[in-house]
């Protein structure tokens, strides 16, 4: 299985970088405060010495499991895990004890982007909405942080050199405020230990997130050679992946959630491309099936109407969500800024995350996680009648709804008035004698106005494709 292949792969580098000396070496992934997923069988791997009997026993059922390094001192092996609890430990011997401590078992995420994913709650240039208190209420022993350490590489790195932090008001102003909240909300919810990995890099394209093997049908993707090779930077194909995402790959979890996209404006339909690949890649080197991948669409930003850029990478992100199994989007419509990137309100998209998770990821009845979607248009005279699903009845609070649009034949949009009915919209303008196209909010910078009975709002989008 490539699994075995990868985090043999993986452990082999921990060896040669630490010249396979007799003592135990664990990634940094696997330490004090660390997050087992539960009911599972995890892996769990690192190096000891060379072609020695190594045991390695679970305090949460006193079992011993024993077995052998290979001629490198590597070794990996499967650990059952029981239902959410703890504290425990794990002691592993192969003459020498190495113990970790606090051991919990609960629930494992995975989370990874960009710059809106990586914004930590103390915030940078722009603020976090709502932090201070956030810190203030953020001790939380059942809640555990992992932060991907930044690296660049061009092939694997073993370990990311990062440490699990329980959290408290300290750990928690450093962490992404969107991550921390979703797992902070998991947590309370689920009542069971939550550990939270994010990886994640500003200004990074989806590239960087790849590797090499799953770019390579795509020409337009220049991997790094040459002088490129040299000098990796964050910025290039295959380096965040190598760097931060395969030290992790095969860590037993439950799901991704993913925030990026805003890098990649100036290229949406390759975008559009490269998503699924990614999705897909990433399943792979977990080797646990179609784990759940939650994309978090980037936000209304900037006036760039004429390209529409922005707005056609949520409309990938969107067709995404819809084609790539065990997928969702977190739609994020109403919590952009105008002039700003780097919107305040994380806290609505956490929210919305965790709708997700709980709703699909772990079946709670009750919570409507999906946003209402455009389904369907039946042209009758000069109205356009759009059937939206996802929610039995929509509203804009009573708000009028200026950001439809309506074209004929000509393929010229003009502004429509709409009128909402049940889960319908009826969208026309007395130009068009003959509606065949119909837009909502198809422009980099919108502010939401359709919504659910849920307060859910609806993605952008366009029945046409010109």
């Amino acid at each position: 299985m490539r699994i075995h292949k990868f985090i043999y792969t993986i452990v082999l580098s921990i060896c040669i970088a630490l010249s396979c000396d007799a003592k135990i070496v664990l990634p940094g992934i696997f330490a004090d405060h660390m997050v087992l997923q539960q009911q599972a069988d995890v892996w769990i791997w690192g190096t000891a010495k060379i072609s020695a009997a190594v045991s390695l026993t679970t305090s949460w059922n006193g079992k011993t499991y024993t077995f052998k390094t290979d001629q490198k001192g590597i070794f990996k092996t499967k650990v059952s895990t029981p239902k959410a609890g703890g504290p425990f430990n794990i002691v592993i011997n192969d003459g020498e004890k190495l113990t970790l401590n606090d051991v919990l078992i609960g629930e494992v995420w995975v989370c990874s982007g960009q710059s809106n994913m990586e914004m930590a709650l103390r915030g940078n240039s722009s603020p976090i909405l709502n932090a201070a208190q956030i810190i203030l209420n953020a001790d939380n022993d059942k809640l555990r942080l992992y932060n991907v350490a930044k690296a660049v590489s061009l092939t694997p790195v073993a370990d990311s050199k990062s440490a699990w932090l329980p959290s408290n008001s300290e750990s928690a102003r450093n962490f992404s405020a969107l991550a921390y909240q979703f797992g902070d909300i998991l947590q309370k919810k689920l009542k069971v230990p939550v550990g939270i990995i994010v990886s994640s890099v500003g200004g990074t394209m989806i590239e960087s997130w790849m590797d090499a093997e799953s770019l390579k049908p795509f020409p337009e993707v220049k991997l790094p050679m040459g002088a490129d090779a040299e000098k990796p930077t964050a910025k290039m194909p295959t380096t965040l992946y190598n760097g931060m995402i395969a030290p992790i790959a095969g860590l037993n979890i439950k799901g991704f959630v993913w925030l990026q996209g805003e890098s990649n404006r100036h290229e949406p339909e390759l975008y559009a491309k490269l998503l699924p690949v990614l999705i897909k890649q990433w399943r792979s080197a977990w080797g646990m099936g179609d784990l759940p991948f939650y994309i978090v669409q980037i936000a209304p930003f900037g006036s760039s109407d004429v390209t529409r850029s922005g707005t056609k990478i949520r409309e990938a992100q969107l067709n995404t969500s819809n084609e790539v199994a065990n997928s969702g989007l977190i739609v994020a419509m109403d919590v952009g800024m105008e002039n700003d990137i780097h919107y305040m309100d994380k806290t609505t998209l956490a929210l919305r995350t965790a709708y997700w998770a709980l709703g699909k990821t772990y079946d709670i009845k009750g919570i409507n996680f999906r946003s209402p979607a455009y389904k369907s248009m039946k042209i009758e005279g000069n109205k356009a009648i759009l059937t939206f699903g996802n929610g039995n009845y929509l509203t804009s609070y009573r708000k009028p709804i200026t950001q439809m649009e309506i074209a004929g034949e000509d393929q010229k949009f003009y502004p429509a008035q709409a009128v909402i009915l049940a889960n319908k919209i009826t969208v026309s303008n007395e130009t068009v004698k003959n509606p065949v196209a119909v837009r909502y909010a198809f422009k980099d910078w919108a502010v939401a106005e359709i919504f659910n009975n849920d307060g859910l709002p609806a993605s952008s989008f366009r029945t046409d494709n010109w």
